[in-house]
């Protein structure tokens, strides 16, 4: 009788833990589960996110759609116009040209694109490529960014209002006008046409699929981007993302055009495949024994160069550096938004973690500075993948 009392509270037992193990959810639930929370609370069309750690993807999911009007779902090969981090790929081939002896940080961009180049309330001071990788040559986009004319005496009317009124080196102002002359000096000093030379010195290399000539990709992948509508809640689809600009592209002018593709924000690619730059950076410029960039170069594109931005952060070359994106934690990378597209890649250098983050489409709610749906879905990866 003992023994029989004894296996039958084993069994009970066994049966009791069985359920209790079988119940309880794995982190990858979780986070699915509050990612879709985070979704909801956004109103977010589509979500993409990647988690970094020690050089590795521990965990990426797709959630949403790609295509609301057809309900399409959004998958982990799918590509977004990923906005402003294409900046960081703009930088990166500007500083392999320095690295093979082609260009200086301190030339002065005069010299590179062929006219004058001045804030005209500071004539003598030359504008140099440092200062447009990191937003600080005193150019504004207040003329718009899609032509280098805008700074061009010969050619615009208007270029005087492209400067503000501080001395260039001295101060920072957020300026796409200034990737896309750094484009252009790319195309001019490479004698690549810069979407080629992106793809052929840094995708490929890399093993990511991508670019900025989108009849060059598969249009099958492509997310729709949606912008919100906050009077109605609404989303309306935005084209425009992915123009063929084919007329443009067919009356190219090398050296000049370079905007067409736009340096600032063209380039496509998913968040699977951009988790791959990350890693690159994280790794001080080289991926799983592929150099882009030297350790020298990749730690000057992530030190301070303008202490204070816009938004209270400190910024290198392409890179920004904020204490404001997840608790406790020191984040460098880029966000991006354009067309109601919104993406974020950002990674704790010394912790060697990091995450993607994009939204093809949201409510566009802020919190410290940058999206909200950023902070709550990186502090949600935090929780469950990262933190110990």
């Amino acid at each position: 009788m003992m023994l029989k009392s004894v296996f039958r509270a084993a069994t009970i037992f066994a049966v009791a833990f069985a359920a209790i193990s079988c119940s309880a959810p794995t982190k990858e639930e979780t986070a699915e589960k509050e990612l879709k929370e985070i979704m909801e609370k956004n109103q977010a069309v589509g979500l993409a996110v990647v988690t970094v750690k020690d050089g590795e993807v521990i965990y990426n999911k797709s959630l949403g759609y790609k295509d609301l009007e057809n309900k399409i779902a959004l998958g982990d090969s799918d590509i977004f116009r990923i906005a402003s981090i294409s900046k960081s790929f703009t930088a990166t081939a500007i500083m392999q040209l320095v690295e093979q002896g082609k260009l200086s940080l301190d030339a002065d961009v005069s010299d590179l694109v062929g006219f004058k180049v001045r804030n005209p309330k500071y004539p003598e001071t030359p504008i140099t490529v440092k200062m447009l990788l990191s937003h600080t040559s005193s150019m504004n986009d207040a003329n718009g960014y899609f032509t280098i004319n805008k700074i061009n005496p010969d050619s615009s009317k208007t270029w005087e209002t492209a400067w503000n009124a501080y001395e260039p080196g001295t101060n920072y102002e957020y300026c796409n006008l200034g990737f896309n002359t750094l484009g252009t000096i790319l195309e001019r000093i490479s004698g690549e046409r810069f979407d080629k030379y992106i793809v052929n010195h840094i995708l490929n290399p890399l093993g990511i699929y991508g670019g900025y000539e989108v009849l060059s990709l598969d249009s099958t992948k492509f997310v729709k981007l949606y912008s919100y509508n906050e009077a109605d809640s609404s989303f309306t689809h935005s084209p425009a993302a992915y123009s063929t600009r084919e007329d443009e592209i067919k009356n190219y002018v090398f050296g000049h055009s370079t905007p067409v593709f736009s340096p600032t924000g063209g380039l496509k690619v998913s968040a699977l495949d951009l988790a791959k730059a990350m890693m690159m950076h994280m790794g001080n410029g080289t991926l799983n024994g592929v150099k882009i960039i030297d350790s020298t170069s990749s730690a000057m594109m992530q030190s301070k160069v303008a202490e204070k931005t816009d938004e209270g952060d400190s910024y290198g070359f392409a890179i920004r550096i904020s204490d404001q994106l997840l608790d406790n934690h020191t984040m460098i990378g880029h966000t991006g938004s354009a067309y109601g597209v919104f993406t974020s890649m950002f990674w704790d250098k010394d912790k060697k973690f990091g995450f993607i983050v994009m939204t093809n489409g949201c409510n566009e709610r802020t919190d410290n500075n940058f999206m909200a749906i950023h902070r709550e879905v990186d502090a949600c990866l935090y929780k469950n993948f990262i933190r110990e």
